[in-house]
């Protein structure tokens, strides 16, 4: 027996990593479809009810037809999608949380729908430390005056100069798959690692400690929280002003979490010494955004995910559970509505 499959891949999850995994896994001939989507050539948007998708319902639709698997990252699963493709029984969404689509509808339907979490974590992880880095060490500044043709010999002054990792104190706030990464990392390099983390009970690299404590010890406090009403603004003016004088913060994790406004008015009244931001309230960031022209601010547009090893993260973890479909096995990444 043949199973039609779909990969609405883009030009980040490539379509031939997608086949080339389930082809690699699969216990049984299947089917292939393609169609390749525009992100991120073209931003992502919301599409009729669901979040950061890419392309339309009606190009779904066509492209799924009596296709019993998708398989994809930004594909729009619609209500509409959903209601318009019966043969439909498992969709797989190759990242983090599967907010382009419709788990009510899937449901609704007996489509199950898994997704592929931890796909980008070592990628976080890196671009994190990365960001630590620029920061502390002024990399980016200095690395613009010097193109501009200037040799900023006055960066040497004590008070200009950061930090070593080494003998350092950082806290990271969420010790998940990515902070549990960075952790290692840290204590690799010999910084001293606070950890805050409502959900841990132990932890096998750093200290666990309270918010408090660690805003108050640590040189550096990086983000690695999800996004829940507990969680949203977590890190406010009165946060970043408990935080040691001189220190810097790294946010990787979600914009939400984090008072931009408070970071800025620090670094420019004096409190901190600079900032690494990969996430932003907004997205695209404003032209008159202040995080553009604060001194001391290191910015990247929310790609520290981005790694070839994330995509074919992606579609291994997806390929793995589509193998377990195909056997009638129970599935390891399900979605819960």
């Amino acid at each position: 027996m043949t199973t039609r499959l779909l990969a609405a891949g883009d030009h980040f999850v490539l379509n031939r990593l997608l086949i080339d995994a389930v082809r690699a896994q699969a216990p049984r001939e299947v089917e292939f479809a393609e169609i390749t989507l525009d992100w991120p050539l073209v931003p992502f948007g919301r599409v009729a009810e669901v979040d950061e998708a890419s392309g339309t319902e009606d190009q779904m639709i066509e492209a799924l037809g009596d296709a019993e698997i998708c398989l994809t990252q930004m594909a729009p699963l619609t209500r509409r999608v959903i209601e318009a493709c019966p043969n439909l029984k498992l969709i797989g969404i190759g990242r983090g949380g599967p907010v382009n689509a419709n788990l009510e509808a899937a449901a609704e339907h007996g489509v199950t729908v898994c997704f592929a979490p931890g796909r980008n974590a070592g990628a976080t992880a890196e671009h994190t430390l990365g960001m630590i880095l620029a920061a502390a060490r002024r990399i980016p500044q200095t690395h613009a005056d010097l193109t501009a043709g200037q040799w900023r010999s006055d960066y040497y002054q004590y008070d200009a100069v950061g930090i070593e990792l080494s003998g350092s104190t950082v806290g990271l706030v969420g010790g998940g798959a990515v902070g549990h990464r960075v952790a290692q990392m840290l204590a690799a390099l010999g910084a001293r690692v606070l950890i805050h983390d409502p959900y841990l009970s132990e932890t096998a690299v750093g200290e666990l400690v309270s918010l408090d404590e660690l805003l108050s010890r640590a040189d550096v406090v990086t983000l690695h929280a999800r996004v829940t009403p507990e969680t949203k603004g977590m890190i406010g003016a009165p946060q970043i002003a408990a935080m040691r004088p001189g220190a810097i913060i790294v946010n990787c994790a979600r914009g939400a979490l984090l008072d931009y406004e408070a970071v800025c008015d620090a670094i420019e009244g004096g409190h901190l010494f600079g900032a690494g931001f990969d996430v932003f309230p907004e997205e695209p960031i404003p032209a008159e955004s202040r995080l553009l022209s604060t001194p001391g601010i290191v910015l990247t547009p929310h790609l520290a995910g981005a790694s070839r090893q994330t995509a074919a993260n992606a579609a291994r973890i997806l390929a793995e559970d589509v193998a377990r479909y195909l056997r009638g096995e129970p599935l390891a990444h399900v979605a819960k509505t």
